[in-house]
């Protein structure tokens, strides 16, 4: 599951060394999985921290937990280290984490999916935002749901029907419409205010 070359078991090895608490190891997770954005982030772990669902990898010294949920997209990861002049370089290469782009025989709602947390999540994050997928009708009708800075903002029908409608048609054509069933009187924190 886990290759991980000397240098980078010499170098958490020394980290851990550090921190003087008996039994520490590293917890390797999965952040965003199956998605572009996806990434992993390190972490200490006690062992009385582990769960009883951790894969467990023995590194001499000490331990790499990850979570079952974590280790689909973790199967094959590559862990070396690199000692330069400025310090040192950690490398993470996990070949399953950001999963694939769907396929032609992929259903609808991936492919919805995948276009909004690739290319829009993205891009209304910048406003604090996030868009998520309600429904798809039988007819090809997007139903979306708008969250964050986006939830009450004024510029929303904007970012809607420039944006988000205009993406997903060009990406999916067999979408007929895009539409938002978010109530936008309830925004507590919109990125820009209503008057």
């Amino acid at each position: 599951m886990i290759d991980i070359d000397d240098s980078a078991r010499d170098y958490f090895s020394k980290l851990i060394a550090q921190q003087g608490v008996a039994g520490l190891g590293i917890r390797l997770l999965a952040v965003k999985p199956g998605t572009p954005a996806g990434d992993c982030r390190l972490e200490f772990c006690e062992t009385a921290e582990a769960r009883d669902d951790d894969f467990v990898v023995d590194c001499g010294d000490f331990s790499i937990y990850i979570d079952a949920s974590s280790a689909p997209y973790l199967d094959s990861v590559h862990i070396s280290y690199e000692q330069q002049r400025s310090g040192g370089q950690l490398t993470i290469r996990a070949p399953k984490l950001k999963g694939s782009v769907p396929g032609a025989g992929s259903s609808l709602v991936e492919r919805v999916r995948y276009v909004i947390d690739s290319e829009i999540n993205p891009g209304v994050a910048s406003h604090g935002g996030r868009v998520s997928l309600v429904e798809i009708s039988a007819d090809g009708e997007v139903v979306l749901e708008f969250g964050g800075g986006c939830h009450g903002c004024k510029q929303v029908d904007v970012t809607l029907k420039d944006g988000v409608e205009k993406t997903l048609r060009e990406r999916i054509p067999e979408i007929r419409a895009v539409r938002d069933r978010t109530d936008h009187s309830s925004g507590s924190a919109p990125y820009y205010k209503r008057a």
